[in-house]
């Protein structure tokens, strides 16, 4: 059993795993043995990185460069091979959000949306897939969303970047899995981190709106996504291909769920 998670000498590539879930995944492949780089634009973000994995007693190789940069994305990921390996494990976790409403967004918004949490998976996956093909072994996570499949309100641009990378994350499985890639996504649901903090207070509305829709009664903690990660990077998913993991305490099974009216 522990072999079947065991990622000793495997390279992982966490982007934008410098705080939250992303922080989350990249320590827990760390633990499990991994050799682990993580990616950010600020050298300041990369330092409490840094900090954070020294107090676990663990290491890890940062770096900057920019997702959303063909050249930048060459010039990182040589770097990275250069410097600990060729990546076998690969987690497209970058991402941002603007919550403007569709009326008052400005296409150039809507579009650094875009190419954040869709192109930037795609530039970096083309970059390590050959390397993974040429080994006929490896893994992609692509994070995606509870949005992949619904709207919400002031979203358009994420929504559309979360469906359309779980798409991406099916027609990579498609052209990839014959070489024993295994290509998934993660989709998390309402997750207790800092950005979320002052929503989750006690009468806060939207508070109210998880803890009365999601059947596990709770919000998600960040090792609830990394442990989701670990699976589909580890051996135990090697026949688990194309298929979107929802992390949601099971919000997306019954969003009509009222906690109290449906209980048994």
């Amino acid at each position: 059993m522990k072999d079947l998670f065991d990622l000793t000498g495997k390279v992982a590539l966490v982007t934008g795993g410098t705080h939250g879930i992303g922080l989350a995944i990249a320590l827990l492949l760390a633990k499990a043995g991994a050799k682990v780089c993580v990616n950010d634009l600020q050298e300041d973000k990369l330092l409490i990185c840094r900090e954070s994995f020294k107090k676990e007693g663990l290491d890890v190789f940062t770096l900057k460069f920019d997702v959303t940069d063909e050249h930048d994305v060459d010039k990182g990921i040589s770097l990275i091979e250069k410097s600990v390996g060729s990546i076998d494990i690969l987690v497209n976790n970058a991402g941002i959000i603007k919550r403007i409403p569709i009326l008052e967004m400005a296409i150039a918004d809507y579009k650094q949306v875009i190419d954040v949490d869709l192109v930037a998976p795609l530039i970096i996956s083309k970059r390590v897939a050959p390397k993974m093909i040429a080994k006929r072994s490896g893994k992609i996570i692509n994070m995606c969303s509870m949005m992949s499949v619904y709207g919400r309100n002031t979203v358009s641009a994420y929504a559309s970047a979360k469906g359309g990378l779980k798409l991406l994350t099916q027609n990579m499985t498609c052209e990839w899995a014959k070489y024993n890639i295994q290509i998934n996504g993660i989709g998390p649901g309402y997750i207790a981190t800092s950005q979320t903090a002052p929503i989750r207070e006690n009468g806060h509305p939207f508070n109210d709106l998880v803890m009365t829709r999601t059947p596990a009664g709770r919000w998600g903690e960040p090792k609830d996504v990394a442990n989701a990660a670990l699976f589909l990077a580890s051996k135990a998913s090697n026949f688990v291909n194309g298929h979107i993991l929802y992390v949601d305490g099971g919000i997306l099974a019954n969003f009509g769920y009222v906690k109290g009216e449906n209980d048994i």
